[in-house]
């Protein structure tokens, strides 16, 4: 089995975001490869997150239904968080000098046996409780 990829939050948004071309291409080829491999994880807040940005923060915001759709096709990636991860998530924070949102990110990946998170807005290449933060739309 595929070691497992967490997918932040802006890349199922730029999937579904007809105005970010460029990104869309990107996020839509990775979520698709993720599929094929089975290896994606996610996390209610990423799936929370993705609904309310989607459905009221796009210049072209998703009919509720169709984003509900999509949080329903994903669901199947979500890892359960606990009390756990949440303790897990104080301590990255003040460890990473990170937000606690962007720590429980960190703390829902290591649950998920993550050995990456695609983010644009953690810090690429560096690595948070040896998990490796990847931002797939940088420029090479």
């Amino acid at each position: 089995m595929n070691a497992k990829t967490f997918v932040d939050t802006n890349v199922l948004v730029y999937a579904h975001d007809e105005r970010e071309g460029y990104k869309q291409d990107i996020a839509k080829r990775i979520l698709h490869c993720l599929q094929q491999d089975r290896s994606g994880a996610l996390s209610m807040q990423v799936l929370q997150e993705f609904y309310n940005t989607v459905t009221r923060k796009l210049a072209s915001p998703l009919p509720r239904d169709e984003a509900r759709a999509i949080v329903d096709d994903f669901s199947y990636w979500c890892v359960e968080t606990t009390p756990k991860e949440i303790m897990r998530a104080f301590q990255i924070e003040d460890e990473a000098r990170i937000n606690f949102w962007d720590a429980m990110i960190v703390a829902t990946a290591i649950r998920s046996g993550a050995t990456r998170i695609l983010s644009e807005d953690l810090n690429p290449g560096q690595a948070i409780a040896g998990i490796q933060i990847e931002n797939p739309f940088a420029l090479p």
